[in-house]
């Protein structure tokens, strides 16, 4: 199997298992998404939706959080991983967003990553989320699963992963593509023991050729 034929059968098995991909953090504004990305660094997605509606309504846009003091905020976000740098960090970029972009999300990649709490990734998830555009970010799912399946051979950062991936899928598909694989990481492909008699993947996995036994 050619890599073209492993990515084009990929792309179309988890289109059928997944054919409405999005994610699963809850928000209503581009700025709200912002804040829970930031959140959502090592740390669970549903823990994230079970302290941003409070931290939305408290904080309905950037101006509002950027006058915040920094007990206010830790006090709304205290149960995810690392609060106080988190904290930190949605000070700054709402701070950020207010003085140097008028209050609204930038959408392109450059001066997202101008804002405190954003690095590729997080901005990867924002332009692919909010704009559609053809945007792979790239978190541990995804890297495991590419190396995995055999998307990437020997990939050894985030961005080598990311660059394989927007070479070889489709820029249509990339901000689906992005969030196939980040679910089937999660709920299928697990860290610790990936799920094969439940994949769908079976027939183009490099490690289940390798490992058909699980």
């Amino acid at each position: 199997m050619t890599i073209k034929e492993r990515y084009r059968r990929a792309l179309e098995l988890l289109d059928r298992s997944i054919p409405a991909p999005e994610t699963e953090l809850h928000y209503d504004t581009p700025f709200h998404l912002l804040l829970a990305v930031i959140l959502s660094a090592q740390c669970t997605d549903k823990r994230v939706n079970m302290i941003t509606p409070a931290l939305f309504e408290a904080f309905p846009d950037a101006a509002t959080l950027a006058a915040a003091t920094p007990e206010a905020v830790f006090e709304l976000i205290k149960s995810v991983s690392y609060p106080n740098n988190k904290t930190k960090s949605l000070l700054g970029a709402a701070r950020t967003i207010v003085e140097e972009f008028n209050g609204e999300i930038p959408d392109n990649i450059d001066d997202l990553m101008r804002i405190p709490g954003v690095g590729r990734k997080t901005a990867n998830v924002m332009l692919a989320v909010v704009w559609n555009k053809a945007a792979m970010a790239v978190d541990t799912h995804v890297f495991r699963v590419s190396e995995r399946i055999g998307l990437t051979t020997g990939s050894r950062t985030p961005l080598e992963t990311e660059k394989a991936l927007v070479k070889n899928i489709p820029a249509e598909l990339i901000p689906k593509a992005h969030h196939w694989l980040i679910l089937h990481g999660r709920y299928v492909c697990k860290a610790r023991r990936p799920d094969c008699l439940n994949c769908t993947l079976t027939e183009v996995c490099r490690y289940y050729s390798k490992n058909p036994a699980n």
